[in-house]
């Protein structure tokens, strides 16, 4: 089988040559040029001016840098020759004299006047001798200030205390900034957390953006202080100006015209119609075909896709469409045998019957084909790729596996009824001898009561003993009667109660494995309606698997505890009234679940014991569904597992004859199928 590809519509060979001239040209759509070229010359200009934006910019930050850089200059060099005017003070400074003459010494006079605020005298000691204006504490801070200081000696050249001058950056700026400089720019003292530290020229806590502004370090001169110079006017972008303005306008005019050229052309636009009318009806013929087809070239790369093959796998075209290997809607997890598959494919290996393989979907959803492989030629009868049809199989799979499962499932429904048909014959079976064993412990007691002073123990157990064989027989009618699918024997019965009896008849039991029983019973609680004989072997059902389960666990780690209490607003799905229900929990500190849900544990012939029929649990459920409760396994605080069930408090639920699977059809509907 070969495809072709099929070919681009061509124009008519008869057509005169100016007309079809005029279909290529109003085919390819030349109308746009015009407007095209004015958005780029538009766009051009914006370029050029934002580029010249960008340069203004970078001359203004270049500018502000050098400014930084001379205003800094003049600071340092202002505090260095402070410093030099201290060195010489303290120079010639002397010790001895009293802190009256250190107050009138010229050089003193002459810094207060000039920039200093204070100028302390600290001896050798770091205590404070004199302080100039008098009256000034050293440890006071007038305003943020700066220091300087100088080392004093005696006159035998040894250290003898400082001198400390204070002064004022505000001050230092103010008598610093040229006044150009200060009406182009916002000047001012920051140290390193941002903090404003001296502000002479006002310029407040406007913060600048870092292209408008610049820091400059004043170190050594003024530790921890930078010099900051912001521009005072911001430059306007391009768009904020007239430019932008007159560039709309072009674009409008341009656009006006546009539409005036499109309308002109819309007449060599209807010579198309045909072709576009021919092109559009093959696209549906392709597009209506429920197979995916799918072109490769010889190197596998997909060279045409049609709208079922990406309907089918979730992709584009334009996804698909020169895609080489491996596929998108290859498996992950199966690439290998994909590529095997591939180059099989390549080599003209492909089944002619077509062969089954599974893709993924683009929301990873795993789907079945059936794909045929066909080379694919040209015109000229080259070969030129492969062309595949694919089918989606995956409904019929899916059918397929439904109608295998649903022979399972008669075949499984007819393994039950014959369960169920043994059960009930047993049942009738049973109930004689246990009837005689009843007549015979009757029997038995009142012969020892005639004989006289009968032993006591003896009495008793055969008391017991027919006691024993009566509950027997009281739980086979019931069991059958529950086979036969007759309705439970509703009563009003205490849960916990029935719980207890049920745990006495496992005592022996419970005694052999160590295993002491906690109850977590809330008081007050009210009475249920239910079949008091079926709850019993529901609640020593599930304590007896829950020895079964802690037989190899350790004796000091076994644990089992009962607990009844409300249902709480969690209860049973299904049921109208959370607050009308009462829940019984079995925890025990086993192995625990292991990773099972609680429907696989109700599964009928699913038992995790070796000796086990897998179909205890399968029976409790469907008694307490039969009662409109429900059945849940969850993991318990002791390490083990929890079972729980829950029964409809007395008078919570109305009374109903019918039988059990008329009653609740969904109760037992998945375990007796």
């Amino acid at each position: 089988m070969h495809s072709v590809l099929p070919s681009p519509p061509r124009l008519t060979p008869g057509a005169p040559l100016g007309r079809r001239w005029a279909r290529a040209l109003a085919g390819r759509g030349w109308w746009w040029v015009p407007l095209v070229l004015s958005v780029l010359f538009t766009v051009s200009v914006a370029t050029w001016l934002q580029l010249s934006d960008r340069a203004d910019l970078e001359s203004r930050q270049r500018q502000l840098i050098t400014d930084s850089l001379s205003l800094e200059a003049q600071i340092t060099e202002r505090v260095d020759e402070e410093q030099v005017q201290l060195n010489e003070l303290a120079r010639s400074f002397d010790v001895s004299q009293s802190p009256e003459g250190f107050a009138k010494q010229e050089e003193v006079v002459d810094g207060l006047a000039r920039l200093w605020q204070s100028v302390s005298w600290v001896d050798a000691d770091t205590r404070l001798v004199a302080v100039v204006p008098d009256g000034i504490d050293i440890a006071e801070r007038p305003g943020i200030s700066a220091h300087l200081s100088a080392p004093l000696h005696d006159a035998f050249g040894k250290p003898a205390g400082h001198l400390v001058v204070r002064y004022a950056p505000a001050t230092l700026l103010r008598q610093t900034v040229p006044w150009w400089l200060a009406h182009e720019y916002d000047v001012r003292l920051v140290d390193g957390y941002g903090q404003v530290v001296a502000d002479p020229l006002r310029a407040g806590d406007r913060e600048a953006p870092p292209e408008e502004s610049h820091r400059h370090s004043l170190e050594p001169a003024m530790p921890d202080t930078y010099l900051e110079l912001a521009l005072h006017d911001s430059l306007r972008p391009w768009w904020l100006r007239l430019p932008s303005v007159m560039m709309g306008v072009f674009l409008l005019m341009i656009v006006v015209a546009t539409a005036l050229l499109r309308w002109q052309m819309n007449e060599v636009l209807r010579t198309q119609t045909a072709l576009r009318t021919e092109a559009a009806w093959r696209q549906a013929m392709e597009d209506s075909l429920t197979v995916g087809l799918r072109a490769r070239d010889t190197d596998g790369t997909l060279v045409y896709v049609n709208r079922a093959f990406c309907d089918l796998v979730g992709f584009g075209p334009d996804e698909l469409i020169g895609r080489a290997t491996p596929m998108p809607y290859w498996p992950p997890d199966a690439i290998d045998d994909s590529m095997s598959r591939h180059l099989r494919n390549m080599a003209g290996g492909a089944p002619r019957e077509g062969y089954e393989a599974r893709w993924v979907r683009q929301d990873g959803r795993p789907i079945d084909i059936m794909l045929f492989e066909a080379p694919l030629v040209d015109a000229s009868g080259r070969h030129i790729g492969w062309m595949g049809s694919i089918l989606d199989i995956t409904e019929r799979k899916r059918l397929e596996e439904r109608e295998r499962h649903q022979t399972d499932t008669m075949a499984h429904q007819a393994r039950l009824t014959m369960l169920g048909e043994v059960a009930s014959a047993l049942a009738h079976q049973l109930n004689q001898p246990l009837t005689s064993i009843t007549g015979y412990a009757a029997g038995v007691k009142r012969l020892l009561e005639r004989a006289g002073q009968p032993d006591a123990r003896l009495v008793d157990a055969m008391t017991r003993l027919g006691d024993q064989a009566a509950e027997a027989g009281r739980i086979v009618k019931r069991i059958r009667e529950f086979l036969t699918r007759r309705s439970p024997q509703r009563e009003t019965m205490d849960l916990g109660e029935a719980a207890q009896r049920a745990l006495a008849l496992l005592a022996r039991e419970l005694r052999r494995l160590q295993l002491q029983v906690e109850w977590a019973v809330t008081p007050d609680l009210p009475k249920v309606d239910a079949d008091p004989v079926l709850i019993e072997q529901v609640v020593l059902n599930l304590v007896r698997n829950a020895c079964d389960e802690m037989a190899g666990v350790p004796a000091a780690q076994r644990r089992l505890r009962i607990g009844i209490s409300r249902a709480g607003t969690s209860a049973t799905p299904g049921a109208r009234d959370a607050e009308g229900f009462l829940r019984l929990d079995v925890d025990d500190a086993g192995p625990g679940l292991r990773g099972r849900s609680v429907e696989q544990l109700v599964t009928p012939f699913y038992s995790t014991k070796p000796d086990g029929m897998g179909m205890g649990l399968a029976i409790c459920r469907s008694i307490i569904e039969a009662h409109h409760g429900a059945f849940d396994a969850s993991a318990s605080t002791f390490g083990g597992a929890r079972f729980s069930f829950t029964l409809p408090v007395a008078g919570s639920w109305p009374s109903s004859g019918l039988p059990l699977d008329e009653a609740d059809p969904a109760a037992h509907s998945e375990d007796f199928q």
